[in-house]
């Protein structure tokens, strides 16, 4: 078996862009007819810019080659260009190559992927969602801790078992900084206003994205325990993993981190440092199903879980459900909300979610197909926006908005 052919769809996420700005997802075709398809995880540089960096990598790593020699398509890439070290752009563009050869292979075996990785482990796994809530005319508002708590509140009916919200913003691409008092004040009345609404129903995520310096999230971290989150998620910086460790030493609350990390490399030095006990890799930039896996065993190890990242599209979201599946060590699994919306049209069948579970798929694969006829209508982006982005100037105490609450 040999892989022929390389399709590329850059599709273009309807407002109000949950999941990004828009999601690659990539096709692959066998000479005997089997196709696959896989998602890259790209935050880094525009989609134009990726295109042909996808057709490069495919070409030279992929083209003509066996999709069950996963890790020699790995290693290769990784090395490519004399580097052999973390690349994000490149172990995205490897981890949707990888997770479409992964798809090929589950579909040549009859089997699901977690089949082939292990085994399956769990019967369902247990999710979370980001807080969405809206005011009364319909809109996505963030700042108001009691609609986060009304939204929260909401999400525990419908069955899940743990929210996430994020009021430490904002970011900047010169972060860490001190948060100002008037921020933490915000963070705490979140915390209490979303705890009271839920009691011991759910766990409480506490998310950031490396807003603050070690000192001012150790800070935080201290106004935030008694309302007893399940984590402090990236408080600093990614990178330097001793700072991470830092804020770890002085709080009781779990640290999680991972998102922007990639290979086993970079989650070794974290868990060698003591800097999380959760990890939250996201498949779709990490390196693929099979790094995704080593870097499961890795936490393992230091007796860590896995709470898989999840801020793309479906055939992402796929992919780590069949990781999620087969890990022993798996904790909880981001989703965006239940799956409906255009995570569900992009889809045949959308993933199955229920009362706070996501239920595996026992198809061939990674279990999902997509309708191409909604791809093609959504296709090519043409927005100049990357998938996320941050803020352009430095943090200034005097441009925060009254908190309200």
């Amino acid at each position: 078996m040999k892989v022929v052919s390389l399709e590329t769809h850059i599709v273009a996420v309807p407002p109000p862009h949950i999941g990004g700005m828009y999601w690659i997802f990539v096709k692959l075709k066998t000479d005997c007819g089997i196709e696959g398809i896989g998602e890259i995880y790209s935050a880094t540089f525009h989609p134009n810019a990726m295109g042909p960096i996808i057709d490069d990598v495919f070409s030279r790593y992929l083209l003509d080659k066996d999709p069950h020699h996963v890790e020699r398509l790995w290693r290769e890439a990784y090395s490519s260009g004399f580097t052999q070290r973390p690349d994000l752009t490149m172990m995205g563009v490897v981890s949707g190559l990888e997770m479409a050869c992964w798809d090929i292979v589950g579909k040549a075996a009859g089997k699901p992927v977690y089949e082939l990785l292990g085994g399956r482990v769990h019967e369902r796994l247990r999710s979370y969602t980001y807080l969405y809530p809206k005011n009364r005319r319909g809109e996505y508002d963030y700042d108001d801790p009691d609609l986060a708590a009304e939204c929260a509140a909401e999400n525990v009916k419908r069955g899940f078992t743990a929210v996430k919200f994020d009021p430490a913003g904002p970011y900047t691409a010169y972060s860490g900084h001190h948060l100002s008092l008037e921020v933490m004040d915000r963070c705490e009345t979140f915390c209490r206003k979303v705890r009271e609404a839920v009691g011991s129903k759910a766990d409480l995520l506490f998310g950031t994205h490396g807003q603050m310096v070690p000192a001012s999230a150790i800070r935080l971290a201290k106004r935030l325990e008694k309302y007893d989150p399940l984590w402090f998620e990236e408080p600093v910086p990614p990178g330097q993993h001793d700072a991470m460790a830092e804020v770890a030493k002085h709080t009781s609350i779990p640290i999680s981190a991972g998102e922007r990390l990639t290979t086993k490399y970079e989650f070794h030095k974290l868990l060698e440092a003591g800097g999380a006990s959760i990890l939250q890799l996201n498949v779709a930039r990490v390196g693929g199903l099979l790094e995704a896996k080593k870097i499961a065993t890795l936490a393992e190890v230091y007796y860590a879980q896995i709470a898989p990242h999840l801020y793309n599209g479906p055939v992402g979201a796929a992919a780590s459900v069949q990781l999620a599946t087969c890990t022993p060590n798996f904790l909880i699994q981001e989703s965006i909300g239940t799956w409906g919306g255009f995570h569900a049209e992009v889809l045949k069948t959308p993933i199955r979610w229920e009362d706070g579970y996501i239920i595996p798929s026992t198809e061939p694969g990674l279990g999902v197909e997509l309708n191409m006829e909604v791809v093609r209508q959504h296709t090519p982006y043409t927005g100049e926006r990357l998938h996320l982005q941050m803020a352009p100037k430095p943090f200034d105490v005097k441009d925060l908005a009254p908190a309200k609450g």
